[in-house]
C-alpha cells in the first residue's frame, strides 16, 4: 500500500528550472548578464529572505550602473512600472522566483 502511494505520486512530479528565464528586457547585453548573475548570487545566498536579496541586488546595481535602481523578488505577484528605456530586466529563477530590476529617476 505504501508503494502505491509513492508510485502515484512519483507521476506528478513538477519540473522546476534551475536556469535563469527572462521575460523581457531591452538592456544591453553586457548589463543584462550581470545583472542576472546578481540576481542568481542573491537569491541562491538569500534563498529564505527576499527581501535582503532584493536589497543585496538594488545596492550592486546602484554602484554599478548608478543610483535610482529598484528591484522586487518574490512569487505571485504582478507588475506595472514606468522605466527608463533600456533598463529593466523581468526574470524567473528556480522554477516561480520572479525578479524585477528597473530604473526609473
Amino acid at each position: 500500500m505504501a508503494d502505491e502511494a509513492e508510485g502515484g505520486k512519483e507521476g506528478e512530479k513538477k519540473i522546476v528550472h534551475v536556469y535563469p528565464l527572462v521575460k523581457h528586457s531591452d538592456m544591453n547585453e553586457e548589463m543584462r548578464i550581470e545583472a542576472i548573475e546578481l540576481s542568481i548570487t542573491a537569491c541562491e545566498k538569500y534563498a529564505s529572505n527576499y527581501e535582503h536579496a532584493a536589497k543585496i541586488i538594488k545596492e550592486t546595481m546602484d554602484k554599478k550602473f548608478g543610483i535610482y535602481w529598484h528591484v522586487v523578488v518574490g512569487e505571485g505577484f504582478g507588475f506595472e512600472v514606468s522605466y527608463e528605456t533600456e533598463n529593466i530586466l523581468y526574470l524567473f529563477f528556480a522554477g516561480n522566483l520572479a525578479i524585477v530590476l528597473w530604473k526609473c529617476s
